[in-house]
């Protein structure tokens, strides 16, 4: 079995998995389901297509995503996210909830 290195703390083993801003939004993306690349690209405004492809290689590598590739001409590509994708939703959820509540009371702020 491949020994992987982790931090100690669990904050840390957090953002090494989600502290990153593609991440987060790629996660977003597929909480909704399976998608292909172009789906994906077009779901991230500003990501380009290299790091796209980066971000969802190294997501696979960590156990996030799943890749599917179908034996079609032209080629067909999926990505879903694994149990361990999936099971991050509650996280993102509270950091959309709390960027929310940000967002609302600094608008309050500037209307003074």
């Amino acid at each position: 079995m491949k020994e992987i290195n982790m931090p100690v703390c669990p904050v840390e083993i957090t953002l090494e998995l989600i502290g990153n801003k593609w991440v987060v939004l790629i996660l977003r993306e597929l909480f909704s389901g399976t998608k292909r690349f172009s789906e994906l690209f077009k779901g991230i405004p500003g990501i380009s297509q290299k790091m796209l492809t980066q971000q969802l290689k190294a997501m696979e590598s960590k156990g996030m995503v799943n890749r599917k590739v179908f034996a079609e001409v032209p080629p067909r590509v999926e990505y879903t996210l694994t149990e361990t994708g999936n099971s991050i939703k509650p996280v993102i959820d509270s950091m959309a909830e709390w960027g929310k509540r940000y967002a609302e009371s600094n608008a309050q702020e500037l209307c003074k």
